[in-house]
């Protein structure tokens, strides 16, 4: 059998060692060059006939990230890896699944093509924005969920306290898979997007009077669509907690979530966090990942990484 490399992009070596020290395998010697202009050139070394896992979410800059998770898994192509695996516990572009005026590109397709023609055997994300990724990506792709971590953290056992609430419409399936961990009722948040970073929460559709609320979402950007919800909350729920797989915050959105006095935000380390100051704590994915290529490296059973809980 082949031997696993796991090698990790400048995104978050931190989870990459992490995921290798669970593994107990060695790590792929890689070097990132760089040009006086900022052009990037990825160089590795050791990984012929080897089974290699390319460790680098696509987080912000997500285009830096992109094309240098791009070159890395071209230079493992060329340096005669017997498989390269692109692990992408946050896939940036995501959201750009849908056109919604003439002229725009479907930016998740343009980016699956491109790790598939990189090089790219396989590909592996957690929670992904949208569903139809699997559909458009040319390579198979193997969808992990932090659901059963996440709700193992902020559900607690007595669910006739809690409710779990989808902040708006797209939330609404995630949040059914977060209240079947630990049998839970499910509200949802009806609101009005106004721009990119303006929210407003109009109603919710739901009992959540005299409970604890648990917000959940796949991820947490501006901050716009949490903060309505919280807002409109706070006149029924008892206590309010949030949280989300994906967390590439932007500064106003940590300032933000820190100034709506939340007891908890959750996120995990698919996406590196330098500053976790309260209320922000940040769960590893580590361990699912590594459970997930180690499935994947001996042709174990896959049922379990189909993103069910």
């Amino acid at each position: 059998m082949t031997s696993i490399r796991v090698l990790s992009g400048s995104a978050d070596p931190q989870l990459a060692a992490a995921v290798t020290d669970l593994l107990d395998v060695g790590s792929a010697d890689c070097a990132i060059e760089r040009f006086p202009d900022g052009e990037v050139r990825p160089v590795v070394d050791r990984v012929r006939d080897d089974d290699v896992y390319v460790v680098q979410p696509t987080s912000p800059p997500v285009s830096e990230h992109l094309v240098e998770l791009l070159l890395l898994l071209d230079a493992c192509r060329r340096g005669g890896a017997a498989r390269v695996t692109a692990v992408v516990p946050y896939f940036g572009y995501a959201r750009q699944d849908r056109r919604t005026r003439s002229g725009q590109a479907l930016g998740v397709r343009v980016a699956a093509e491109a790790i598939a023609s990189a090089g790219a055997d396989r590909l592996v994300v957690i929670d992904p924005h949208t569903p139809t990724l699997e559909a458009i990506c040319p390579v198979p792709v193997e969808i992990l969920t932090a659901v059963p971590l996440l709700s193992s953290v902020v559900l607690p056992a007595r669910s006739e306290l809690t409710v779990v609430v989808a902040p708006d419409l797209g939330a609404a399936k995630l949040a059914e898979r977060y209240a079947a961990t630990v049998p839970n009722s499910v509200a949802l948040v009806r609101k009005f997007r106004e721009s990119g970073t303006t929210v407003t929460a109009v109603e919710v559709l739901g009992d959540v009077a005299g409970r604890q609320a648990v917000i959940v979402d796949d991820m947490i950007s501006t901050g716009a669509t949490v903060e309505a919800a919280v807002r409109l909350l706070h006149h029924h729920a008892t206590d309010i907690v949030v949280a989300a797989t994906h967390g590439p915050l932007t500064p106003d959105a940590t300032v933000g979530l820190r100034e709506l006095g939340l007891r908890r935000v959750v996120v995990t380390d698919s996406i590196a966090h330098e500053d976790s100051a309260a209320p922000i704590e940040v769960c590893s994915v580590a361990p699912l990942l590594a459970d997930a290529i180690a499935r994947l490296h001996g042709e174990r059973p896959r049922y379990a990484l189909l993103g069910q809980v």
